[in-house]
């Protein structure tokens, strides 16, 4: 059912620094949107499979382990993995839908959903043909 993670996704104070960081130790952005400051990236580490999503606007007053929003698993079926979650005991955050991602390379349309674990992490469970 579960196919690996897609990605986990920051929240950073300084997106220009962070982006450079992360391109510095080989990771390239896959996707990317918005302006500041609001502007989000999904940085590949080349893998393909797999993203570290970074959203601006963090908190600098957040210890490092407030920082992280929610990690996402990458599935097949978001509606079945929601489902599986939910009857083993974790709280239905958001009902799978479907979206569109609007980015810098174009429309990324996925299936989503959110729910909280049983001990209080939140996933996303991901489903698309483009990453």
């Amino acid at each position: 059912m579960i196919q690996g993670f897609h990605h986990t996704a920051i929240k950073v104070t300084d997106f220009d620094t962070c982006i450079e960081f992360y391109q510095t130790l080989g990771m390239t952005i896959a996707r990317s949107w918005k302006e500041a400051p609001q502007r989000g990236a999904m940085l590949s580490p080349g893998g393909g499979n797999d993203y570290l999503e970074i959203f601006e606007g963090g908190d600098p007053e957040a210890p490092s382990e407030g920082r992280m929003i929610h990690f996402a698993l990458r599935t097949p079926n978001t509606d079945e993995a929601h489902a599986a979650a939910l009857a083993a005991g974790a709280t239905e955050r958001m009902a799978p839908k479907e979206i569109t991602i609007p980015s810098h390379q174009g429309e990324f349309p996925a299936r989503i959903s959110f729910v909280v674990s049983p001990t209080g992490e939140i996933i996303e469970f991901f489903q698309n043909d483009l990453t």
